[in-house]
């Protein structure tokens, strides 16, 4: 029997790392340093995954044995896609635009097998329903939290999820950033048993 092909997550996210850590997996992160702007015209969700699989790409250029994930996220409201804030101030727009309305999350899992050329793609949506949200809250929550690196500015596994009436969704870790049950069915297909 061969060996387990090494597993690369191709990231820099935190928040991928510790959802990935949770599978009692070894592997190793590596950040894949492309550019991450949507294409003129591109529907969100295609660039979710479009992005997911380019991450895993970057990095199966150095890793040609490994299995590598690939994720990324997108969120759309009104049909305007949400990027990562980066500062406060953008922060607070975003949440005052998303207050009381509803803002889907489209996670993107790429999973490369290297060796092999073997891609498989999906996405999983999140439905979340914004509360009706005051200036004192975001700013309470803002300096609280500091969501600047999180699309939509909602750090839903910290106090973020005071923020949320509602959220739908077939796996509760996509929302975070790494739909862990969609990846483990591809590990499955990979031949990695969990647990």
């Amino acid at each position: 029997m061969s060996a387990m092909p090494s597993l690369v997550l191709a990231s820099s996210s935190s928040y991928r790392r510790a959802l990935l850590a949770r599978l009692g997996l070894a592997y190793r992160a590596l950040t894949p340093d492309i550019d991450e702007r949507a294409l003129p015209d591109e529907a969100p969700v295609d660039t979710a995954m479009r992005l997911a699989q380019a991450k895993a790409r970057k990095i199966a250029a150095a890793e040609s044995r490994a299995l590598i994930i690939g994720s990324d996220q997108v969120a759309v409201l009104e049909s305007r896609a949400l990027g990562k804030p980066g500062d406060h101030a953008a922060a607070a727009l975003q949440l005052r635009a998303m207050s009381g309305k509803t803002v889907i999350f489209h996670t993107a899992l790429c999973l490369l097998n290297a060796a092999t050329n073997t891609v498989q793609l999906t996405s999983v949506p999140t439905t979340v329903r914004f509360r009706e949200l005051s200036a004192a809250q975001i700013e309470r929550y803002l300096r609280r939290d500091q969501p600047y690196d999180c699309a939509g500015s909602a750090k839903i596994e910290a106090l973020g999820i005071a923020l949320v009436e509602q959220l739908e969704s077939d796996d509760p870790t996509a929302l975070v950033g790494l739909p862990l049950i969609a990846l483990v069915s591809m590990l499955a297909r990979e031949g990695v048993d969990i647990p």
